[in-house]
């Protein structure tokens, strides 16, 4: 994968949780809240899905995503120190999930599971 297609996607997913926290400090309920950001982007909840985990964003999604997010165009493209430093702590917590689960007998590996399923609802 390019450069500019990992910063395009590590700033989707910034706006992404930008978004979804100032929902939420607001007040809104967790459900809905993918499909409200696809909505705003004026995607479908499905190709938001996709962008976040491999489809590339091309030039013309990426002045959307900008000019529906408020952002000037080209913002997409370029490093943001805040979407990095989210990268580098999500980063930081899979890597120690990782070591976790493969440090885990059964037992502990299905408690790890159930735990991380709670916390996601």
């Amino acid at each position: 994968m390019s450069d500019l297609a990992q910063t395009r996607r590590r700033n989707l997913v910034h706006l992404h949780k930008e978004f979804m926290q100032g929902m939420l400090a607001g007040g809104a309920p967790p459900k809905g809240l993918e499909m409200a950001f696809a909505q705003q982007l004026q995607i479908s909840a499905s190709m938001l899905s996709q962008i976040k985990s491999s489809r590339p964003i091309g030039d013309k999604l990426a002045r959307q995503v900008e000019t529906h997010t408020g952002r000037p165009p080209g913002w997409l493209d370029l490093e943001h120190e805040e979407a990095a430093a989210a990268d580098e702590r999500e980063e930081a917590f899979l890597a120690a999930a990782r070591h976790a689960w493969r440090n885990a007998n059964a037992k502990a590996k299905r408690e790890l599971l159930r735990d991380m399923k709670a916390r996601a609802q």
